[in-house]
């Protein structure tokens, strides 16, 4: 009887690799990058994927595998790798006339802020996704594993992410990976439909 095996390895600085990212971030993110840049949205970030410096860098992705193909993806980086990154990169790649992208930027800027509130110390989970096949096979559970693992070895203390609050089914998996809600965002001017809970777990 065959076993699948399951392995990770970091992303390359390729277009493909890059399109690949998108597919999973918008996954995780529940389509808002799709919605912030419009339809030149893929590749406006597999783009800006294949350079250093900032969130969406391949620097900050790993893919796992199961039997040599891409099933799922997570990405994250340190409070202080956040803190260096820029992000003219993605604003550069977007177009200083994308009117879409600066309208959105505008007026989602106290919800797009709270990336900024990443605490010294914390390892941040910007996006974990998982083909549709290849959910509730175990795959999930590694990736998290891996994850927390990373963020240990890269001196981090906490491990924390960001969850739409009316997401509950994605609520309840974080939380029964022992991660609890630490705040919410916006504070003010709270966007209709649009709360996020930042989730922590100590490591």
């Amino acid at each position: 009887m065959h076993m699948p095996s399951t392995t990770f390895r970091p992303a390359c600085p390729s277009l493909e690799e890059g399109q690949l990212f998108v597919h999973y971030l918008d996954q995780a993110a529940e389509g808002f990058f799709r919605f912030m840049l419009g339809p030149r949205a893929v590749d406006i970030i597999a783009t800006v994927f294949t350079q250093p410096g900032h969130d969406l860098s391949y620097q900050h992705a790993t893919f796992v595998e199961r039997d040599k193909e891409i099933v799922g993806m997570v990405s994250g980086y340190t409070a202080e790798q956040h803190h260096h990154s820029s992000s003219r990169i993605l604003e550069k790649a977007a177009g200083r006339y994308n009117l879409r992208f600066i309208i959105i930027a505008a007026l989602f800027s106290p919800f797009l802020r709270i990336i900024d509130t990443i605490a010294d110390g914390d390892f941040y989970l910007q996006s974990i996704a998982v083909d549709k096949d290849y959910r509730c096979k175990g795959i999930g559970s590694t990736l998290m594993e891996f994850t927390e693992d990373a963020a240990r070895a890269a001196g981090s203390k906490r491990l924390a992410l960001d969850v739409s609050a009316k997401n509950e089914n994605a609520r309840n998996i974080y939380a029964h990976y022992g991660m609890v809600v630490e705040s919410h965002w916006p504070k003010r001017l709270a966007i209709p439909g649009l709360r996020l809970l930042r989730m922590t777990k100590p490591l």
